[in-house]
């Protein structure tokens, strides 16, 4: 057999936000890679358009449907999981609204996807020993949490920030388990969410030539670096946030 580290053949791996975007490009990727792909998204026809992209060759693949921001759903998908080897939370949302906007409504609604939805999944998925020794867990952060990287992103940020905290925090006291957690933190992405036409295509196009390498990531590019995560080529990587962003940060 050809030697590769990065493969995840024979590995079982969670992707959450999986009906669009990087949580779909993540699932579709893995797949492609080998791993049986366990998927979750709240929106059932969008989530089994993500499924049918699945790699058939690999037997087992499965669909859940819920709503990561609502309890009972966190507590029923964790019952329902199979003994997971890998898990990318990608389940998120943005935000963009100047701070004096910036009401504890609004940030109670940010950090309730961005934040507490999958701290609370990773803390139940460990706590119920849903994750496997050697086990990684992948959380999709942002430069918005590591960097001012444009106007009015403040409450999406902060959301962010707290995610990369957290993280550190568990790969610490996970590693007690072999149990690796890390993030990646991407700069703007070309993802449904930055089109929703709150920011004009004018306005990003002229910010995408502010990235060195002159475009804005695409999900396949933050898919391989989740691959990489989850794969045993980082066997040794735990509590590090990833910084993906075409060379912004410099």
């Amino acid at each position: 057999m050809e030697y590769n580290p990065f493969t995840l053949t024979g590995k079982t791996v969670l992707v959450t936000g999986a009906s669009s975007g990087i949580g779909q490009e993540s699932a579709i990727a893995c797949s492609r890679m080998g791993a049986k792909v366990v998927i979750t998204a709240r929106n059932q026809e969008r989530l089994h358009a993500t499924f049918d992209q699945l790699n058939p060759e690999v037997e087992g693949h499965m669909q859940l449907l819920a709503d990561m921001t609502v309890q009972q759903d966190v507590e029923r998908l964790v019952g329902e999981l199979p003994k997971l080897d890998g898990a990318v939370l990608c389940a998120g949302n943005s935000m963009t609204l100047p701070l004096q906007f910036g009401t504890r409504e609004k940030f109670d609604s940010m950090f309730d996807i961005n934040f507490f939805a999958p701290v609370e999944l990773l803390r139940l998925m460990y706590k119920k020993k849903v994750l496997l020794k050697g086990a990684s867990v992948v959380l999709i952060a942002s430069i918005g949490g590591t960097h001012s990287f444009m106007p009015g992103n403040g409450v999406y940020g902060a959301s962010k920030a707290a995610l990369n905290s957290i993280m550190r925090y568990a790969a610490r006291e996970y590693a007690a388990r072999m149990v690796r957690v890390n993030s990646i933190c991407p700069g703007m992405v070309n993802t449904p969410l930055i089109h929703d036409g709150t920011i004009t295509e004018e306005q990003l196009a002229e910010d995408a030539k502010r990235y060195p390498l002159g475009r804005y990531g695409e999900p396949t590019d933050v898919a391989n670096a989740a691959i990489y995560l989850l794969s045993d080529a980082s066997a040794w990587m735990t509590g590090h946030d990833l910084v993906l962003d075409g060379g912004f940060s410099l």
